[in-house]
């Protein structure tokens, strides 16, 4: 199971915190594993269950 991160910043910028989402867009692959990312997904308190793609691997 893998997150876009597309997802990531947009569930961000929905927040309004910009310098988060353009950090995750420079630091973070296109295809997050959200069980080697999940402390970072737990600060930036996004849940993986409502980010993972359907059709993800």
């Amino acid at each position: 199971m893998r997150i876009a991160r597309e997802r990531i910043v947009a569930a961000l910028r929905e927040r309004g915190q910009q310098a988060r989402a353009d950090w995750v867009e420079r630091e973070l692959p296109e295809r997050v594993d959200p069980a080697k990312h999940s402390g970072l997904l737990a600060t930036l308190n996004l849940n993986p269950a409502d980010l993972v793609d359907a059709s993800s691997p």
